[in-house]
């Protein structure tokens, strides 16, 4: 558990998917998230999101680079597949209230379904929100044939919910009835960050730009369940030359990569250092100190690393 009494400043956090080493583009956003959270006096803490993709070895490694590159963290680190019994006691919560139903819809179905008007591809149509008692009993069937659970969804109260964002500004998305529990009993990962975030008094979320539309229905969750209000800061996503999403594929891209290549952590501070108009820097406390966030720049951090 983390500490026991939290900063009455609040907290910031980095949570990182131990599904392998992180690219630059995550440690950039790590250290952002450490920078922003010791410069306005908050706890950070650390969370490793194990509910899903696991590689062996792989949240050791992540936790010694960001150490590496002097970034450290208040009371233990967090795995969140030890949260369990919040999460189940959350949704138990919403239930009560009526807030929750079973979803009997595979991916294909709901990405084949007509979507409501403006709503983003993907978002769920609402197909099983209004069943029948017998709809239902015949959907428990057919996913027992398919040995399957019926995925549990919230029933939505708003269609839109509004968050302010430090880079975005006021950015208002589209809620939808989004899963809480799949079909194979995994908890979703929008309930899990909102209560996780919650139980560590987390109140500045700073992530990267790809996850700023999942912001405002996390948000209305939080409201739910009586979360604390949340401030976002999403910063720009590291992309390869070609423009898309950094990724192994694109060479040396990690810490360890870039050691076996000759460089150094303080090289690579350095590099995340320069992305942010900040030259020089060696350490994250140096960023830190540097840092703006009112300067930082606004398009994606293109990657172009020599072999």
């Amino acid at each position: 558990m983390i500490a026991d009494t939290p900063n009455p400043a609040g907290a910031g956090r980095y949570a990182p998917s131990p599904s392998g080493d992180l690219h630059l583009g995550n440690l950039r956003t790590a250290i952002l998230a450490w920078a922003l959270a010791r410069r306005t006096e908050r706890a950070f803490h650390l969370r490793i999101e194990d509910l899903d993709r696991v590689r062996a070895g792989a949240a050791e490694r992540q936790l010694e680079d960001l150490a590496a590159l002097g970034i450290d963290e208040d009371g233990p680190v967090v795995l969140q597949s030890t949260r369990g019994a919040a999460h189940e006691a959350a949704i138990a919560a919403l239930t009560a209230r009526g807030l929750v139903y079973e979803c009997f819809c595979t991916r294909r179905e709901i990405l084949e379904a007509p979507s409501a008007p403006h709503a983003p591809p993907g978002a769920y149509p609402g197909t099983c929100r209004d069943l029948t008692a017998a709809q239902r009993e015949a959907g428990r069937e057919r996913m027992h044939a398919l040995h399957r659970e019926p995925a549990l969804r919230l029933r939505a109260e708003v269609a839109t919910w509004q968050v302010e964002d430090l880079f975005a500004g006021e950015v208002t998305g589209t809620v939808d009835d989004l899963v809480l529990r799949r079909g194979d009993g995994v908890v979703a990962y929008n309930l899990a960050v909102v209560v996780d975030d919650a139980a560590a008094g987390v109140d500045q979320v700073v992530r990267a730009d790809d996850l700023l539309s999942s912001a405002p229905r996390q948000a209305y969750l939080g409201h739910l369940l009586g979360a604390p209000m949340v401030g976002f800061a999403h910063v720009p996503l590291a992309v390869s030359p070609t423009g898309a999403r950094l990724a192994k594929r694109d060479g040396a891209v990690t810490l360890r990569d870039r050691i076996a290549r000759g460089e150094t952590a303080e090289d690579v501070v350095g590099r995340i250092g320069d992305s942010l108009g900040i030259p020089g820097c060696r350490t994250a406390r140096d960023v830190l100190e540097r840092w703006d966030p009112a300067r930082t720049p606004r398009e994606p951090w293109v990657v172009d690393l020599p072999s």
